[in-house]
Formats: structure tokens, sequence, C-alpha cells
């Protein structure tokens, strides 16, 4: 399995996560230690592959099952993909904003301190300023909004990005288009909501320890409650989401970002908003990932929400609304929801690389399917097997991987025992020396007494 440099900043031989979990495990979050232990063995035959065999030569092929995490920058790309292909073709087709909330600086880390209230908080507030905006005008919008908690530096910056129809539908069931936001306005909004959000959510402990950053926030940082609307689009929605796709279904920093790392230090680029520069930042391993891992998600958190008319609850009602007006007006405002199937692995590869994975290299033959092994309770086990033959090769394959992994485990054991044992020789090297050095301190003194 190829390893990207992620995965050897977490898992290489200098032990950064395993370290990190040994010294913090009771601070870390249960949900980051499942994603990072998936990122870590994504891709492992030793813990689940597909078998496809060549019907020419009988080459066999592996196909390692991927995770599907939400922190694998790999799994992240497919996910992005997939996500905007099928919203895409569930959006109504008139012209749609791209919006983004941000919050006053001196704020962070209390979204950070409850974070499960207040991020979901801050998405429902970014969506009822637009929607209260709307129904002055008597029309409810369609709204998706995505949650990032990540900067351009990897630091605890929690802002919203959304996706806003312009138009929506009146109360008496007609479609109007309305390409005016006030964003100055919006923003004052914005920085009221915020401010109420955190008030009703602190206790008042706390409301009492922050009241001087909820103070400045108020008075003298206006300018950090920012509303921006830097994309839209009248035609092409698809390109659209695949362009705010990669803003709300990717992780906190691409592995093309990630320029150098020794061992011991990570240096990465970031665009630097001030200067509206290429910069390079330098972190230490243990630190870099310190940065990302408080980036993954709560356990069943939603990142991606639905409002308005883009809400499921009134969804399916509101397309039969729309569909009616549609044999009434020439101007195409929805396409009915076409329930396309995820692109599948072999297609995401031939677009992406130009070659059919399952064709062999060797015959120019086709490979076939022949069963799929899969890790329950940390056992593999053969989910499927189309004959009999694949299923006696499949357990055989199963035999090796479970030996292998045995070898490795007792050698990784045998590894930290001789650790282990070089620290404690260490230890009492060191305390030898300090008692040699009592000795030697003593008998000066007494020399010295002597002398007197």
């Amino acid at each position: 399995m190829n390893k990207n440099i992620l995965h050897a900043i977490f898992f290489d031989k200098e032990h950064h996560w395993d370290s990190l979990v040994r010294i913090h495990k009771k601070r870390i979050r249960s949900v980051v230690l499942s994603e990072v232990d998936k990122f870590r063995y994504c891709g492992d035959v030793r813990k689940g592959f597909r078998l496809f065999v060549c019907e020419g030569c009988h080459d066999v092929k592996h196909v390692p099952i991927r995770c599907k995490g939400k922190f694998c920058p790999t799994c992240a790309v497919g996910e992005s993909q997939r996500w905007s292909d099928m919203i895409a073709d569930d959006m109504y087709h008139t012209i749609h904003r791209h919006i983004v909330f941000t919050i006053d600086e001196g704020l962070r880390d209390l979204f950070l301190l409850h974070r499960e209230e207040l991020l979901k908080g801050l998405m429902d507030e970014a969506a009822n300023v637009v929607k209260a905006y709307f129904r002055k005008k008597r029309i409810t919008p369609g709204i998706i909004a995505g949650l990032h908690t990540f900067g351009s530096q990897l630091e605890f910056n929690p802002h919203v990005h959304m996706i806003v129809t312009m138009g929506g539908l009146t109360d008496s069931g007609k479609w109007v288009d309305y390409d005016y936001i006030p964003y100055k306005l919006l923003r004052i909004h914005w920085q009221n909501a915020v401010l109420k959000l955190l008030r009703r959510t602190l206790t008042p402990k706390e409301k009492k320890k922050a009241q001087p950053l909820l103070q400045n926030a108020y008075s003298k940082n206006a300018e950090g409650f920012y509303v921006n609307a830097p994309k839209r689009s009248r035609t092409n929605v698809k390109a659209l989401l695949q362009y705010i796709s990669r803003y709300m279904k990717r992780g906190p920093i691409a592995l093309e970002r990630i320029i150098y790392y020794d061992g011991d230090t990570v240096l990465f680029r970031y665009h630097d908003k001030r200067t509206n520069k290429e910069a390079i930042k330098i972190m230490g391993a243990k630190e870099f990932i310190l940065s990302l891992i408080r980036h993954i998600p709560d356990k069943g958190f939603k990142t991606i929400r639905h409002y308005g008319l883009y809400s499921r609850r009134i969804k399916k009602t509101v397309q039969k609304v729309v569909r009616h007006l549609q044999e009434k007006m020439t101007k195409l405002l929805i396409r009915a929801r076409k329930m396309t199937q995820p692109k599948k692995w072999r297609e995401r590869i031939t677009e992406t690389f130009g070659i059919d994975p399952l064709k062999c290299s060797k015959c120019g033959n086709y490979y076939e399917f022949k069963g799929i092994v899969v890790s329950k309770k940390g056992q593999l086990t053969i989910q499927y097997a189309n004959d009999w033959d694949a299923r006696r090769y499949l357990r055989e394959e199963i035999e090796r991987i479970e030996s292998e992994k045995e070898k490795h485990q007792q050698g990784k054991a045998e590894a930290q025992a001789l650790e282990n044992l070089r620290f404690d020789w260490e230890g009492l090297r060191q305390r030898a020396q300090g008692q040699e050095r009592e000795l030697y301190l003593s008998s000066m003194q007494g020399s010295g007494r002597d002398s007197t």
C-alpha cells in the first residue's frame, strides 16, 4: 500500500500518534481515536479486500477496502465528488450564491469549549439570518449550509459556507427571482445572532469570565463578523457545487500543501489573506497532529444541513408544487430528483487516470470479481465468494494474512520490550551517575572541613 505524507507524519517510525495517545488518551475524544484508526488502516488488505481474477491469464488482484472516514484525505476526494453529483441532481435550477459567515477571532475558543451545542447553533443562526431577510420579501429560499472549523493555518476558526437560491416560493405558491442581498445589513444581524447564541449557551460563570471578549466583539470588532458571497451561478449548478464541495466535504489540509516532513518538523503552504500571497508555516509534528484532530466532528454531528426549500421535512411537498408550475412555465426551475448511484471505484479510477483498473496489463483480458473479505470485530471473514475455488483461495489468504499479522505483532512487542529495557538501563545509569556525584561532593566537603 502506498502511504501518503500525512500517514507518515502520524504513523512512521517516530510513532508521533501513538505517543500522543499514551500521554493524552483521556483527553482525546473517542470519535478522534476511531477516525484516526480508520485512516491508519485505510487501503490495508489486512482490514479487508475484494478479489479479482483475470479471465485470460488468471492473474490475481486484491483491491483493499477503503475506510470512507471523515479524516482520510484519500477518501475525502471521492466523497466530495459523489456529494456534488448527488446534490446537483436535486437542486433548483436558478441563481445560487455561495455565502460565507465568519465570527470574531476572540470568540473561537468559546466555540471549542462547547463545540456540540455552539457549532450546530452557528449553522442554524446563519440560516435564520438569511431566512429572516427573505421572509421580509415574502419568499422562502432554499439553503444548504456546511460548517468549517479550520482556517488556512489549521487554527480553530468556525465559519459557515452556504449555498442559497436567489429566489424562492411565495406563500401563494409562485416562484419569484431575487438577486440582491444587503451584506452590511446581514453582518449586523449575524453579529447579534452569534452573541445571543453565546449568552444562551455559556454558564453564568463562563459568561462572567468571557464578558470582556463578548463586549469587545460587540463594540470594537464588528468587522470580525463577516458576510461574503464570492461565487454565484445562473446555469451550471453542478460546477458551483463541485467548487463548494471542496470546502464542504474536504479535510483540514490537502496533501499537496504539505511540502516537507523530516520526522520531527512539518512545513506546509497556506494562503495569507492579509498579504494575498502564499506563505510557509512550520510546526512540530505533534503540534501539527493536535491541530488537525480537533477539526474531526463529533460522532453523529452533521456538518452539512438543509433549510428552507431544501429542508428534508418539506422538500417533497415543495417539489410537487414546483413540478406543477413547470407545466405552465417555460423556464426550468427544478429537475425532478434523480437518485443516481455514487460512482464506483472502477469508474473513478478510469476517469481520473484514463486507465481501466480491471483490464489486465499482461494479456488484455478483464478481471472478474470473485469475492470479498471484511473485518468484523478485528477478525477477517469471507463476506461473499462466487464459487468454491474463490472461497478456498480467500480462506488461504486470510490464514496467510493473520499469520503475518501475528509475526508483526510479535516483532512489535519484542521491539517495545527492548525499548523499555533501554530506558530502564538509561535510568539506572543516570541514577548511578547521580549517586557518584553525591559521593564526590560529600567527600569534597569532608576534605574541606579537614583543611580548616
